[in-house]
């Protein structure tokens, strides 16, 4: 087995491995610089898996800043029949695009 860590950040958890990309939500982080995220809930080599309570002591995942996007528009519509009322919210999500360096 390969070894992967699960962390948190965003009020989300990932499951990352070594090499893989992904999108999170915007850190205070500059592209091209690097990423220390210590609230790693569990970690494996491959063999022996370690699960924290809540957070694995010493453990950390560096992530590599490739670039700040924006992610889909999400709409909220809002209509009351026969009312002549329409409301029209559109939203798009800050995000980092990061690619995992190293699990410790």
């Amino acid at each position: 087995m390969e070894a992967y860590a699960v962390i948190e950040t965003g009020s989300k958890q990932y499951r990352v491995t070594v090499g893989e990309k992904l999108e999170i939500e915007r850190l205070d982080a500059e592209p091209g610089k690097d990423l220390e995220i210590s609230t790693v809930l569990a970690v494996s080599d491959g063999a022996q898996l370690k699960i924290g309570a809540p957070y694995v002591e010493g453990a950390k995942v560096v992530l590599s800043v490739d670039e700040e996007t924006l992610g889909d528009k999400v709409v909220n519509f809002k209509r009351r029949r026969r009312k002549g009322y329409e409301r029209k919210v559109g939203h798009r999500q800050k995000l980092l695009a990061v690619t995992v360096k190293s699990i410790a």
